[in-house]
């Protein structure tokens, strides 16, 4: 079973064998798929899975706090799993490939700027929008 039906047996969900597939896919992606992405890989495992039922399934994952939406500024809704260990996303405006990354100072210097305007910081996401370096513009 993997961590995103183990995810839907604690909340109770009702877990169809195109549910399964649809949360078997997202759970060995190593991107952040649309929901178009997700159909056609999930329609090589199971050819009768439409467009409509992974919409429906990821609004359902998500709604249930075991999916996370991104909008990377490209117009569509891009996913992954909600996981414990925080990160944070640099996007490459040629590609569009999604990098995750984590830095210790970046989190306490968010801390430290919420603190100086009066608050506790309880959450974020922090995304950066970049383009590849080439030798010229160093």
């Amino acid at each position: 079973m993997n961590d995103i039906e183990k995810a839907c047996q604690k909340k109770n969900m009702r877990m169809t064998g195109q549910r399964r597939t649809i949360a078997r896919i997202i759970s060995e992606s190593d991107d952040h798929p649309d929901v178009e992405e997700l159909h056609r890989r999930a329609a090589l495992a199971d050819d009768n899975i439409s467009i409509a039922t992974v919409y429906r399934t990821v609004k359902l994952f998500e709604d249930a706090g075991i999916l996370e939406r991104h909008d990377f500024r490209e117009g569509r809704s891009r996913y992954e799993q909600v996981t414990d260990d925080h990160h944070d996303h640099l996007i490459d405006m040629n590609s569009g490939e999604v990098i995750e990354f984590s830095n210790p100072e970046i989190e306490e210097l968010q801390k430290k700027i919420a603190r100086e305007l009066g608050y506790r910081l309880v959450d974020h996401r922090l995304e950066l929008y970049a383009v590849k370096i080439n030798g010229n513009d160093k």
